[in-house]
C-alpha cells in the first residue's frame, strides 16, 4: 500500500511539473538546436560507454 501511494504521488508530481513547464515555455523562443546537440552528446556518451566498457553514464 505505501508503494502505491508513493507511485501515485510521484505521477502527480511529474504531471504538475510537466504542466507548469509547458505553461511557462509557451510564450518563449526555444533553442531547439542547442537541445538537439545536448541530446546527441548524451546519447553519444552512453553509446561510447557501452562500446568501450568505461565511463559511468549508463552503468
Amino acid at each position: 500500500m505505501p508503494r502505491l501511494l508513493l507511485i501515485v504521488l510521484l505521477v502527480l508530481a511529474v504531471a504538475y511539473v510537466a504542466f507548469r513547464l509547458t505553461r511557462d515555455l509557451r510564450g518563449t523562443e526555444i533553442d531547439w538546436r542547442g537541445i538537439g546537440v545536448a541530446a546527441v552528446f548524451v546519447a553519444l556518451a552512453v553509446y561510447l560507454s557501452q562500446v568501450a566498457g568505461i565511463g559511468g553514464v549508463a552503468g
